[in-house]
């Protein structure tokens, strides 16, 4: 793939719309007659609601409705029951937010409440196999651990995560006789659409859904909620346009989070540090109505080379409700494991950190023997490296000491599933010679509408500023959910081959048109550039779009075209990689941690819009620093209740938490993935961060943290 556009640092096309206030989100969209519903939570963890009392809230001005029986939309759990704290229990629909927010003040519940289970190491909690996540064994591991020179073995904890985007869910329904629109933040239209008319009992057709932008998700958009669902229930109930806009505490039990996770990781070597042994066990809490697996232990089966291995995941039911995907899902849990478990083994064989994982770069993914569509983390690792500066570590925990400050450097790795999904792309060449471009994607932040304008305006020959992308509205040509780090793979080959077939389309009218320069030229003799078609050796014979198409009198022409990975996934084992580097102080007084630099480098394939590939590098290291030191979300066991529920309490990282971030991308187009040569990016970022910092954390003091996050009192 080769043009102007694909591999420029180009700026968002919809940036100035989002800096200026004109990109409408969710909640933002102007409707005639719209009211507001607010969700009443409940508030016990487990029981049976045995009286509701809305008379209060009834008599409260403004509002129309309070609906209790939610038995017209099939949910996620059955609502006759409490299944967790926070439980939709009610909806009280107003004609202002206000009036609606003191209506659901006055709502009165009753329980009859059972004991809650909501500990993952409570005796009561009893591990599950995962569904999708057999047991795997190569060799023997639990040997091959007795027999090694040096073994670490270690048990690791992960608090809860919740993914706190800056828009809360949102969602507007509107019918119009049997018809459904919803205006709703999503990473997946098409998805929520099935969803939605399956909940309602209506037909696929007759629901639309829209959504444009979306002001960050990281994961928790990648589902639909309840909170969606009941909106389209309200509206269709209250024969009116009905909003919902779930509060920042409902976000905690109202959109998923990254389940806690309690993992033992235990490696073999012998004293060359050759890996002979790696045994990762882990567990992590889900729904009791609902599994929530992650592919948690996937990285212990095939980043190191070794002949034993083995890995159990397991998942615990509780009364909570449901976790789900967020940045990095199950691998930068799995990997906080690991990669702290390797340079553990590193320091008690003397071995550099990342020489010892060069001497077990494998050959082939030896999880199921498959070879390496592309593997360039040794490059990663010297790219990196050199640019950080490792060489002035000193293996020695507590050796460089500012002041009263200990600092320390440390080093891990991140990988990614690299795969593409089926996707249906629309594009089209007007008489103006401007172009669109069309598929049901969704953009949470990554920057699909620049990099498929890029792969669009290549593919058709045109600058930038003539191509428009359209996406987020379930009625454009399929396309899978915007998560898993898929999307350039999917959404970007598919426009890649339908611009590809519009413009040779074109270029076999001209060939074959009497009337134009083309006329009898061989079809791969004709270059496009500019909107301009030329003979490639004589480049002053060729015309325009424009006169091609006004020649016919033809306003547009377009065609529709499907990419599909096909056999790939059993052919090769496809990952993004990254070698990520951190610098800490920890004050050994006070036992803080600070970041005072970080750098990584990652093979991720062709890099289409370097800015925002960088700027993905950037916040996945963000997202890092936060679950690494400062995010946790904590659960009072007495009710199941999020005790800090807000962005006081539950910490994330701010710009004094942020220093001196940076990130390059090796050369690493991978054709035989798809054929733009993407891998995908927006996971593996977050991939190995959390390790590089605990790791660092080990080199300026000699502790190896096992928990995340790192707090201070860990320290002391």
């Amino acid at each position: 793939m080769t043009g102007k556009a694909v591999g420029t640092p180009m700026s968002r096309v919809e940036g100035r719309l989002k800096v200026t206030g004109g990109a409408t989100y969710a909640a933002e969209h102007v409707i005639p007659g719209l009211v507001y519903g607010v969700i009443v939570s409940s508030t016990v963890s487990r029981g049976t609601i045995t009286g509701i009392d809305t008379s209060k809230a009834m008599a409260s001005p403004g509002v129309l409705r309070v609906l209790t029986d939610f038995t017209g939309v099939r949910l996620a759990f059955d609502s006759r029951q409490v299944n967790f704290f926070g439980q939709p229990v009610a909806i009280v629909v107003a004609t202002s937010l206000e009036q609606a927010e003191h209506g659901a003040s006055l709502v009165q519940m009753s329980y009859a409440t059972q004991p809650g289970l909501t500990d993952i190491d409570a005796p009561a909690a009893v591990p599950q196999p995962a569904p999708g996540n057999p047991d795997y064994s190569r060799g023997d591991a639990d040997a091959a651990l007795h027999s090694a020179h040096t073994v670490v073995d270690n048990n690791f904890t992960i608090l809860r995560e919740n993914h706190n985007p800056m828009e809360l869910g949102s969602t507007i329904a509107q019918w119009d006789g049997g018809k459904l629109t919803l205006w709703d933040k999503t990473q997946w239209v098409q998805g929520t659409q099935r969803e939605v008319a399956a909940a309602l009992r209506v037909a696929v057709e007759d629901v639309r859904i829209i959504s444009p932008f979306v002001g960050g998700a990281f994961g928790s958009q990648g589902r639909t909620w309840e909170h969606q669902l009941l909106a389209a229930f309200a509206a269709r109930e209250v024969g009116r346009p009905v909003k919902i806009v779930l509060t920042r505490k409902q976000m905690y039990t109202g959109t998923g989070y990254r389940p806690t996770s309690r993992q033992r990781v235990a490696i073999g070597a012998d004293a060359d540090g050759r890996i002979s042994a790696i045994v990762h066990e882990a567990r992590t809490e889900t729904a009791r109505y609902a599994p929530y697996a992650e592919r948690l232990t996937e990285l212990s089966g095939f980043m190191y080379g070794g002949p034993n291995a083995r890995t159990q995941y397991r998942l615990v039911p509780l009364d909570v409700n449901l976790p789900t995907f967020m940045r990095g899902p199950g691998l930068s849990t799995g990997a906080f494991a690991l990669e702290s478990s390797v340079d553990q083994l590193a320091h008690e064989l003397g071995i550099d950190p990342i020489e010892l994982r060069l001497r077990n770069e494998p050959t082939v993914d030896e999880s199921n023997d498959l070879p390496f569509s592309s593997r360039r983390l040794a490059d990663c690792y010297r790219t990196g490296a050199q640019h950080f500066g490792w060489q002035q570590r000193s293996p020695v925990p507590r050796a460089r000491k500012e002041g009263n400050l200990l600092i320390g450097m440390g080093m891990a790795v991140g990988a990614y599933h690299a795969f593409g999904s089926a996707t249906d792309v629309l594009a089209r060449i007007h008489a103006d010679g401007t172009a669109e471009v069309f598929t049901a994607t969704s953009d949470s932040g990554p920057g699909t509408y620049t990099s498929a304008t890029q792969v669009a305006a290549d593919a058709l020959g045109l600058p930038t500023s003539r191509v428009r992308f359209t996406l987020g509205d379930s009625s454009l040509p399929r396309a899978p959910v915007h998560a898993g780090s898929q999307t350039m793979v999917s959404v970007g080959s598919a426009v890649f081959t339908a611009c590809n077939a519009l413009r040779d389309s074109i270029v076999r009218m001209a060939v074959v048109d009497p009337a134009s320069p083309l006329h009898g030229v061989k079809p791969d003799d004709v270059s496009v550039d500019n909107g301009r078609l030329y003979v490639t050796a004589d480049p002053g014979r060729g015309e325009t779009y424009q006169q091609i198409l006004g020649r016919r009198g033809w306003p547009s022409v377009d065609t529709t075209q499907v990419w599909e990975p096909g056999d790939v996934g059993s052919r090769f084992s496809s990952y993004s990689y990254g070698a990520v580097f951190a610098e800490v102080s920890v004050d050994e007084s006070l036992g803080l941690v600070r970041i005072r630099r970080m750098f990584a480098a990652y093979d991720a394939g062709r890099v289409v819009s370097p800015k925002l590939a960088h700027s993905q590098a950037l916040s996945g290291m963000i997202q890092g620093i936060g679950m690494s030191l400062l995010e946790s979300t904590v659960l009072d066991h007495r009710d199941g209740r999020v005790v800090n529920a807000n962005l006081a309490d539950y910490l994330v990282p701010v710009n004094a938490d942020v220093t001196e971030l940076d990130a390059v991308f090796v050369n690493a187009e991978d054709t035989a993935l798809d054929p733009i040569g993407v891998k995908g990016l927006g996971e593996v970022v977050m991939v190995g961060v959390p390790a590089a910092i605990a790791n660092a954390v080990f080199n300026a003091t000699g502790r190896r943290p096992l928990d995340l996050p790192i707090t201070l009192e860990k320290m002391l």
